[in-house]
């Protein structure tokens, strides 16, 4: 039973204002100094994306550049060495890459009471990884389009057909974008209330993608690089064949049986949104309504149990 739109609301702005503190250093072989510069130190929106960073830690660190004329986008971001995807939100990447364990999702705490925390990464303006990421542009029209391209995908699996989204005038499409820019939510929620209610639209599919670690995929024939992972789709209605609604259970174990065999407990590796644990029973049209990120998307991280 989806919750009242009040509830809703107010669930929705608590995983809108989530955020992770980051100390992001200047690598070393972009630093005139070559030892550790002063780190920029900021509490970063989950749902936000590193991209808009990008002037602000260019100005910070160009007193320490040894070429403090480099196109500011010519800097990326990595963690670990791993290179850090423009598209992926902060709080996707977060869980990918921090290292830390995942909370259980009743009582957990709040991101900064985290250990690991601030999460360390580096920010280059050399030897960009064009191979691996997309560059941005001053502009910002990459960025925006992948984005709006995330959104787009979502609305047609909602719904069958992405008139939703391309029916948006042209007011409201720049308020979405705006509303991410600025971390809006009294922008942003009225435009999503419109992409996930559609009028005379029947909810078709979830979307959802989930994020395997390749440690956990079979038969691996090469050594996967550093950081790498495995993106995974399936077409996941609202509800069973029985009429039962679908549950992140139910999906997972039609998705990756190996790892979901029971659709109940976790027994080889567990789901995480946002930071917490998934309970296999919750209700997936509940948390499309409540705990999607900016773009639509329910995106799903695989942590494997010891």
């Amino acid at each position: 039973m989806t919750p009242p739109r009040d509830v809703t609301s107010r669930l929705r702005q608590s995983v809108w204002n989530g955020s992770i503190p980051l100390e992001i250093r200047l690598h070393k072989g972009d630093c005139i100094t070559y030892d550790e510069s002063e780190p920029y130190l900021v509490q970063f929106p989950r749902l936000s994306y590193l991209g808009l960073l990008i002037p602000k830690l260019h100005s910070f660190f160009s007193r320490n550049l040894i070429y403090p004329d480099v196109d500011p986008f010519e800097a990326w971001l990595s963690c670990d060495n791993v290179p850090l995807k423009w598209h992926y939100p902060l709080g996707l990447l977060y869980d990918l890459y921090s290292g830390t364990e995942p909370h259980p999702g009743e009582g957990r705490k709040e991101d900064a009471e985290q250990p690991g925390l601030p999460w360390r990464l580096r920010v280059h303006f050399s030897d960009y990884p064009t191979e691996q990421l997309i560059k941005l542009d001053a502009a910002g029209k990459h960025l925006h389009d992948l984005y709006i391209n995330g959104v787009k995908e979502a609305d047609y699996l909602r719904n069958g057909t992405g008139k939703t989204i391309m029916s948006l005038n042209k007011d409201d499409s720049t308020q979405l974008w705006e509303s991410v820019k600025q971390h809006n939510f009294s922008l942003f929620n009225p435009i999503n209330h419109k992409l996930l209610n559609p009028q005379g639209v029947n909810l078709r599919h979830m979307p959802i993608k989930l994020y395997l670690p390749h440690a956990s995929t079979e038969n691996q024939k090469e050594e996967p690089t550093p950081g790498s992972v495995r993106v995974m789709q399936a077409l996941v209605p609202p509800v069973l064949s029985s009429r039962s609604p679908q549950t992140v259970g139910t999906a997972l174990n039609t998705m990756v049986p190996t790892l979901f065999p029971s659709r109940r407990i976790p027994t080889v590796a567990q789901p995480v949104l946002h930071g917490a644990v998934l309970p296999l029973t919750v209700n997936v049209e509940d948390l499309l309504r409540t705990s999607t990120y900016s773009d639509g998307w329910l995106h799903i991280t695989v942590s494997m149990m010891s």
